[in-house]
């Protein structure tokens, strides 16, 4: 992407425009000069234009790099206060108007970026969708991902890339998934109620064998099928439209407390038919009066999803065990069985929406793909994960994490989904 060529240019031009001179300063609302705030006896950031040329007449490039790219630069001081910003970030809307007449100050999402990067040291990248404009005007709000970094003790460099296109088509894919998914559940409902119907129609006689024509019994088969591939279909509609709202078509319910011996109770309860016709025990062990932090339905749905999962591959009469470890800060749910275990190669792919690790196994169970990638997304927004270790032929264990902990209280900032972090500087 353009913009990540960028960041190599935003480095080199930050060392080059910025160097080791970096102290508080302001920025002139005219312009993109920085100078000394009044009354402050500290050093202003060195304009390029004051440096020396030198022998390859590099004078201004640094400041000229910046200013050229598509990618908004600001740099910010100890007291959150831009010291450095290019004519992207003004465009993209990232400055407000300061306190006192005259003066600027950062969006507040920068600010709050960039107090967790001095506090933590970690590079912290965020996507989100900035309002433009008044409230409530028709005019699509800017997407933008930003990346913050650590310049040294106290400055922070926030990186913003307009990725508001992408936003604009994945919502529109998503709008389209639902919408479609939506109408759909009204004629398989119908095609299902239609299949019963003919089930109850061409019911096999059992006192005279010799009446059962070749006609009765094709059409008893071709509706048995039927009934079969509608109620899958209905399975496959009904996770379409949970899988739209986990990835945003509606807003996440505010975390609450959530006793994970419900969460048990209910999964037990759950999958007791599917369990029971394979002959397959569940058994859990972990500490009673567990509490994790978020949707209890959505927990409740993903224990579920993976212990289905589970005994979809694995034979008759096994076992699937649920295990809990608990710590201050994390709950970790085990869901292991004894099945068929998944191959190296796939293992990395099996959260993908529709992948299937065993095409010919998941056609004979009905499985729809989905499962797992719904696990997935519930474990993300509720800043956890999942993991699964397995091998073939020794049955797979899958590990969802959440949160032990409340969250902590919202910032005044607009909602961002983080990304990825890693260690400043990288």
């Amino acid at each position: 992407m353009e913009w990540e060529y960028a960041v190599g240019l935003v480095s080199a031009a930050l060392a080059v425009g910025v160097g080791a001179g970096l102290a508080l300063a302001r920025v002139r609302r005219s312009g993109d000069t920085a100078e000394p705030r009044p009354g402050e006896g500290s050093a202003a950031i060195e304009p390029d234009e004051d440096r020396p040329a030198g022998k390859n007449g590099l004078k201004g490039l640094g400041r000229k790099s910046l200013d050229s790219l598509r990618v908004g630069v600001v740099v910010l001081d100890a007291d959150d206060y831009p010291v450095l910003v290019n004519p992207a970030a003004r465009a993209m809307g990232l400055l407000r108007s300061g306190g006192a007449p005259g003066t600027i100050a950062a969006h507040p999402i920068l600010r709050t970026l960039a107090g967790q990067v001095r506090r933590t040291g970690v590079r912290r990248e965020v996507e989100l969708d900035l309002p433009r404009g008044r409230a409530g005007g028709a005019q699509a709000p800017l997407g933008l991902h930003l990346r913050a970094v650590a310049l040294n003790s106290t400055h922070v460099a926030v990186e913003a890339a307009d990725v508001t296109e992408s936003h604009r088509l994945a919502r529109v894919r998503r709008d389209f998934v639902a919408n479609v998914s939506h109408e759909l559940k009204t004629p398989i409902g119908a095609l299902q109620l239609l299949a019963e119907a003919l089930l109850d129609a061409t019911q096999l006689p059992e006192t005279s064998p010799e009446a059962q024509s070749e006609d009765l019994l094709a059409a008893r088969r071709f509706a048995d099928r039927i009934h079969h591939e509608s109620a899958r279909m209905g399975r496959l509609v009904n996770e379409l439209l949970e899988l739209s709202r986990l990835q945003g078509a509606e807003p996440l319910p505010h975390p609450e407390p959530v006793s994970l011996d419900w969460v048990i109770a209910e999964v037990i309860d759950r999958t007791r038919t599917t369990s029971s016709a394979k002959g397959i025990e569940i058994t859990y062990d972990g500490p009673k009066g567990a509490m994790a932090y978020g949707n209890d339905s959505q927990i409740a749905t993903a224990v579920t999803n993976l212990v289905e999962n589970a005994i979809a591959y694995s034979g008759e009469d096994t076992k699937v065990s649920l295990a809990m470890r608990q710590s201050d800060d994390w709950i970790e749910i085990d869901v292991a069985d004894q099945g068929i275990g998944i191959a190296p190669q796939d293992v990395d792919r099996i959260f993908e929406r529709f992948y299937r690790a065993d095409q010919a196994r998941s056609r004979s169970t009905g499985g729809t793909g989905l499962g797992l990638a719904i696990v997935k997304h519930i474990a993300t927004n509720h800043g956890g994960r999942v993991d699964v270790t397995s091998s073939l032929g020794d049955g797979s264990t899958f590990t969802l994490r959440l949160p032990a902990r409340p969250p902590e209280s919202p910032s005044p900032s607009p909602t961002a989904i983080e990304i990825e972090s890693g260690v400043a500087g990288r």
